[in-house]
């Protein structure tokens, strides 16, 4: 071993004292990142539309000994984020990590999308982003420390039906992503997201079921479905000290599923009938 290398002596991903907040906290892949970025040290904010889903993994957290606590969120309002985000660097005197994992869709073909669904798949997919950095990175830049986090899409650059408006407003947070890196750069500040596949979601959705998480895995090159902790991990890894040297940057956590041409060449290699 070369003299000059200097072992890591903590444990990977050391995110004691930091102070989190984490939209859409409350299930699924938001839960999963608040627990693994509540397990390395930091203490989480878990912001949910439902507070009553939020508190229920606050106590769980709270069981093993970990820092958390429950806000309500509402994506949808400018000024609810703000509140949010300022009442925790308030009550915490820092903010350091914004994690934007509330997201979702009003599926819809693109000839009967109305209005409403647009709008509404828009603010809470890429507005959201805007409005929570905007009050965050004050709060970051007075400890020059901050790390934006956003929870994107493969459907940023692939196409799914009844999707347009979503595939647009998540390669719109892809852009986000590129330019607020870039706007803070030397604020301390990094930005960056994961492109999430298929994941799985056990008991909510139909494409969850276990027939169709199989049926689906056989066109994913790893052959499977996601899981949430898959997305979570990658997120940890962006919110530590190890990744300081990582902005603008989206990383797509989808089992190889954006690899293949067509699912006929999955079949091909694999030969899968």
């Amino acid at each position: 071993m070369p003299q000059w290398f200097d072992p890591v002596t903590k444990a990977p991903f050391d995110l004691a004292g930091r102070v989190t907040l984490v939209t859409g906290g409350g299930r699924g892949i938001g839960a999963a990142i608040a627990t693994r970025l509540a397990e390395a040290g930091a203490t989480v904010v878990v912001a949910n539309r439902t507070l009553d889903v939020a508190e229920e993994l606050v106590r769980h957290l709270a069981g093993r000994g970990l820092r958390a606590l429950g806000v309500p969120f509402g994506a949808l309002d400018r000024a609810s984020l703000r509140a949010v985000v300022d009442g925790i660097a308030s009550e915490h005197g820092r903010l350091d990590i914004v994690v934007h994992n509330a997201g979702g869709c009003l599926w819809s073909s693109l000839e009967k999308l109305d209005e409403e669904k647009l709008d509404a798949t828009l603010a809470l997919n890429l507005n959201a982003c805007f409005w929570l950095a905007q009050a965050a990175i004050p709060h970051m830049r007075e400890n020059r420390f901050g790390r934006i986090l956003v929870t994107s899409s493969v459907s940023a650059r692939v196409a799914m039906g009844g999707g347009a408006h979503y595939s647009a407003a998540k390669a719109g947070v892809n852009a986000f992503i590129r330019g607020a890196a870039f706007e803070h750069a030397r604020d301390g500040i990094t930005v960056n997201g994961v492109e999430a596949g298929f994941i799985a979601k056990p008991g909510r959705g139909t494409l969850s079921t276990p027939e169709n998480m199989a049926r689906i895995g056989r066109f994913i090159p790893v052959g499977r479905m996601g899981e949430a902790d898959d997305i979570a991990y990658a997120m940890l890894y962006l919110a530590s000290e190890q990744a300081k040297y990582v902005t603008g940057q989206t990383i797509a956590v989808d089992g190889g599923s954006t690899l293949p041409e067509t699912g006929f060449a999955v079949e091909q290699q694999w030969g899968i009938e």
